[in-house]
């Protein structure tokens, strides 16, 4: 599984991105990133917020926030307080009970007022019944041991199929449809960059971007990407994308199904 604060941490600074500048992009304080990073859920001010956060690091980063969050809820998230509470009454139920139990009638305060002999014959009383029981289902044909072996193999078998439902595992939950593409350029040396959405509107215009500097990161339904050569690593919705060796313009189109190929004649020039 991943581990959430070096995951986030690397990425970052394999983009060469500071703190500073994920605070004004996410509009979450550099403190609560750094917390994050470290691990140091405590410093944080709720599960709740812990995972906005986390979800909203790992969008601006480009990786997988679904995994990071789910992670998160593995390790850290602990049955809620209503789930205690319903243990609660019952257990405070029984403790009642006893209580009860434990009254001057089944102590020895219990005993004042009644006399020995009328303990004594209840006693007797209880022990003649239970010969009686006895010498009954001894003497019997087997018929009645017969029906009790019927019945618990008969019964058995309902309680183990019980257990096997209650153990089967809950269909997994339909993950929401992507509805936003997301790319991430990591320049590896001198590279054109020109981005702009479905719309048309400019997203990165035209600029020329050296190994190792910060592209920002952009977000929309659809986009069309022109890059002057394949200096560049490429991540569209926190996925690698090869990008082919080539020193003349590229092209691609990206989706939230992923990226494609782009044709010449369909490439934005941001002129």
């Amino acid at each position: 599984m991943p581990e959430i604060g070096p995951t986030l941490r690397e990425a970052r600074m394999l983009a060469r991105i500071d703190i500073t500048e994920v605070e004004q992009a996410t509009k979450i304080r550099a403190k609560y990133l750094r917390a994050i990073e470290n691990e140091e859920w405590q410093l944080l001010p709720g599960s709740t917020f812990a995972k906005s956060f986390i979800r909203g690091y790992a969008d601006y980063l480009g990786i997988d926030a679904r995994s990071l969050v789910e992670e998160y809820k593995l390790r850290y998230e602990r049955p809620s307080e209503s789930e205690l509470r319903a243990v609660s009454p019952g257990l405070s139920r029984d403790r009642g009970r006893g209580g009860r139990g434990g009254s001057p009638r089944g102590g020895g305060g219990g005993g004042r007022g009644v006399p020995r002999w009328a303990v004594t014959v209840g006693l007797l009383v209880v022990l003649v019944g239970a010969l009686y029981l006895v010498g009954t289902l001894g003497g019997d044909d087997g018929d009645g041991g017969g029906d009790t072996a019927a019945r618990t193999t008969q019964t058995t078998p309902q309680r183990r199929g019980g257990q096997r439902r209650r153990q089967q595992t809950p269909p997994p939950r339909r993950q929401a449809a992507r509805t936003e593409a997301g790319l991430r350029l990591i320049p590896t040396g001198e590279v054109y960059v020109c981005l702009v959405d479905q719309d048309g509107t400019v997203l990165i215009p035209g600029t020329i971007f050296t190994a190792g500097q910060a592209v920002p990161v952009r977000r929309a339904r659809a986009m069309r990407l022109t890059l002057g050569n394949s200096n560049v690593q490429m991540r569209a919705n926190g996925s690698a994308v090869d990008v082919p060796a080539s020193s003349e313009a590229i092209g691609f189109s990206i989706t939230p199904r992923g990226a494609a190929p782009l044709p010449s004649e369909q490439r934005p020039t941001c002129t």
